[in-house]
């Protein structure tokens, strides 16, 4: 019995010890959401958006730049290469690829509202893990509201592919090549595939901009980085 409570009662002290460090290591929820964490993912998504507006900003990242969809899941062997081949002749893909990208970069620009309410809307549940990675707020975003950010995105990219001319172009192709269309490549399709390469990058790029504010926690976030996120 005495043995019962002795292992009991160092259960009761470890269990102690191990919720004190978590309090004295991570913020509390509130002070993560209320205090650090809208700060510090607006700053990196406001930053992140800036640079993603700039002129050819995507075009000229091979990291983030956006292709041109696969059509029925057909690669570089099939239908799709010889197609790609036919346009470059006729010249009826000239210009495209980079109408998909400048799209993208001025819906980036157009954004930043949607990224600052998403943010601010995040309700926090694994403090421990946005602490634990250098971007671990970014994913967290990504996660939690990657459905909702694609969603609000995609009428910026479709306003963007038809003021730049890209759904018109695309439009030319598929009275050229009927079976585009059966197979995927259509306006829809495009629309899609330029939102989600296009979210991808901007969350790649916020989650850029998240670790140069972690590895600078003394700059312009101040201690408020140093104490939200655990530096």
């Amino acid at each position: 019995m005495q043995d019962f409570d002795f292992q009991q009662q160092r259960r009761a002290f470890l269990f102690g010890i191990t919720a004190s460090v978590i309090t004295l290591s991570l913020p509390g929820i509130a002070q993560a959401k209320g205090l650090g964490l809208g700060s510090i993912l607006g700053r990196a998504s406001d930053s992140a958006l800036d640079k993603l507006a700039q002129p050819n900003a995507f075009y000229d990242d091979p990291d983030i730049r956006i292709g041109l969809p696969l059509i029925g899941g057909v690669g570089n062997g099939g239908a799709l290469s010889s197609l790609l081949k036919a346009g470059k002749k006729t010249k009826l893909l000239d210009g495209l690829t980079r109408k998909l990208n400048d799209a993208a970069g001025v819906a980036a620009g157009e954004a930043k509202p949607i990224f600052r309410t998403a943010i601010d809307d995040l309700s926090l549940t694994d403090v421990p893990s946005i602490i634990s990675k250098n971007d671990g707020a970014t994913r967290y975003l990504q996660e939690s509201a990657g459905d909702e950010l694609h969603s609000k995105l995609r009428p910026l990219i479709d306003s963007a592919l038809g003021d730049l001319g890209a759904y018109k172009q695309l439009d030319k192709l598929n009275s050229k090549y009927s079976f585009l269309g059966l197979a995927g490549l259509d306006r829809n399709g495009l629309g899609k595939s330029v939102t989600d390469q296009g979210l991808d990058g901007i969350f790649k790029y916020i989650g850029s901009e998240e670790g140069k504010l972690r590895a600078n926690p003394l700059g312009k976030a101040g201690g408020l980085l140093k104490g939200v996120l655990g530096n």
